[in-house]
C-alpha cells in the first residue's frame, strides 16, 4: 500500500449477523463458529465454519469501496477471471443469485475458504519470483479482456485520490513533512519510533530538495489493475499461488506502476534494500506476459520512486489518525526510499535492463 491512506474504520463494528447471512445461503449449512481473521487493515474477515464446510466471510467497511455496486463489480471481475483459469476465489451466490448481502447497513460477501499461506519475497525463490511476475502480467492482460473499456468514457473505479500522485507537488510534500515533524516531536510518551520518524522526515526533505528536478510527468496510459497486489493479498499452496484475494481497490491506473509497486513490497528487505536479482526475474517475466517494453517499466520505476519519496502514509496513520497498526512497516518503508535514491541506476536496471 502506498499513498495518502484511506481512513481506517472508526470504532469496533458489530459482530456479523451470521444467522441472517446463512439464511440467504441455505446451501452453506448451519453455523458452528465464526472467528475473526487477523490480517487486513481496512475491512474485516472471518473464518466461518458450518455443518457443510468452511467459508471466508467478508465485511466491507472501507468507505470508498464498500457500496453494493462497487462490490458487485469486483465480484463480476473475479468470476470472469476464474472462468479464464486465474487463481481467484469468487464469492458464492445466495439463493437469489446475488453475491452482496446488505444487513443493517453493512455489506457482506461469502467466499470459499482457501487453504494457503502468505509468502513474502524472502520466502520466494528466483523461480517463484519469475512466476509471480508472470501471474501479475496475466492478471493485467485478463482484466483487459473481462472489464469494460478503460478510456475516458469507461468506468474508472478508484483512481487518483487513493494514493500519492506519482508527480506529487513538492510544496504540498514539504508542508506535510513540517506537520508530521511537529506531531512527532509533540508525541507523548516519546519513544524511539518518534525519534526515527523525525530523522527520516528531515532526511526525506533534504533528498527531495536535491532531486526536485527529477519530478516525473504523470503516466500517459492506464489500464485495469488489482490495485493492492502485495503478499497479504496472495495465498500460496506450496510453491504455487492458490488465490489472489481482496479486489476492493480494483480500478484503472498505470499498469506498470502496479508491477513496480508490488515488487517494492514483495522484495524489500528489513533494512530497506530490494532483492534486485529477484526483482529482475520478476520484471522480465512481467514484461513477457504483458508485452510491456523496457521504457515503460523504467518510466514506471521512476514514478514509483518519486511517489515513495513523497509518501508518508504510515506516519499519517500514527500521528493524524492515531492508528498504530501500520507502525511495523515504517522502518523498512522509510529506509527503502533512501536506499532506492542511492541505488537508483541499479534499481532501474533491475526493472528494465
Amino acid at each position: 500500500m502506498a499513498g495518502v491512506p484511506p481512513v481506517p474504520p472508526a470504532g469496533a463494528p458489530p459482530a456479523p449477523p451470521v444467522g441472517a447471512l446463512l439464511r440467504r445461503h441455505r446451501h452453506a449449512g448451519e453455523p458452528l463458529s465464526c472467528v475473526p481473521v487477523a490480517e487486513g487493515l481496512l475491512n474485516r474477515g472471518f473464518r466461518l465454519s458450518t455443518t457443510r464446510g468452511t467459508y471466508f466471510l467478508k465485511q466491507h467497511l472501507d468507505a470508498p469501496t464498500a457500496d453494493r455496486a462497487t462490490i458487485a463489480r469486483q465480484h463480476r471481475a473475479t468470476q470472469r477471471l476464474h472462468a479464464l483459469g486465474l487463481p481467484v476465489a469468487p464469492p458464492l451466490p445466495d439463493t437469489t443469485g446475488r453475491t452482496v448481502a446488505v444487513v443493517d447497513g453493512h455489506c457482506y460477501a461469502l467466499h470459499p475458504w482457501v487453504d494457503g499461506r502468505h509468502r513474502d519475497g524472502a520466502q520466494l525463490s528466483t523461480g517463484c519470483s519469475r512466476r509471480l511476475g508472470t501471474l501479475l502480467g496475466q492478471v493485467h492482460t485478463a482484466l483487459d479482456r473481462v472489464m469494460e473499456p478503460s478510456g475516458p468514457d469507461g468506468a474508472r473505479g478508484v483512481t487518483a485520490d487513493d494514493g500519492v500522485c506519482a508527480s506529487a507537488d513538492l510544496q504540498d510534500t514539504f508542508r506535510a513533512i513540517d506537520e508530521l515533524i511537529r506531531l512527532a516531536r509533540a508525541h507523548r510518551p516519546r519513544d524511539s519510533f518518534d525519534a526515527l520518524a523525525e530523522h527520516r522526515l528531515r532526511e526525506r526533505r533534504r533528498l527531495l530538495a536535491q532531486h526536485a528536478h527529477h519530478r516525473p510527468p504523470p503516466a500517459a496510459a492506464a489500464g485495469w489493475v488489482h490495485g493492492d497486489f502485495h503478499p497479504l493479498n496472495l495465498l500460496y499452496r506450496g510453491a504455487e499461488p492458490a488465490a489472489i484475494i481482496d479486489w476492493d481497490r480494483l480500478g484503472v491506473r498505470p499498469r506498470a506502476e502496479e508491477a513496480v509497486r508490488a515488487a517494492a513490497i514483495f522484495f524489500v528487505r528489513p533494512g530497506g534494500e530490494l532483492a534486485l536479482e529477484k526483482v529482475r526475474a520478476y520484471a522480465r517475466a512481467y514484461r513477457r506476459a504483458t508485452g510491456a517494453d523496457r521504457a515503460e517499466l523504467a518510466a514506471a520505476a521512476h514514478r514509483v520512486w518519486w511517489e515513495r519519496l513523497n509518501d508518508f502514509w504510515t506516519l499519517r496513520w500514527r500521528y493524524q489518525l492515531h492508528d498504530r497498526r501500520a507502525d511495523p512497516q515504517f522502518p523498512a518503508v522509510s529506509a527503502l526510499a533512501v536506499w532506492w535514491t542511492r541505488e537508483y541506476e541499479a534499481v532501474s536496471d533491475a526493472f528494465a535492463g
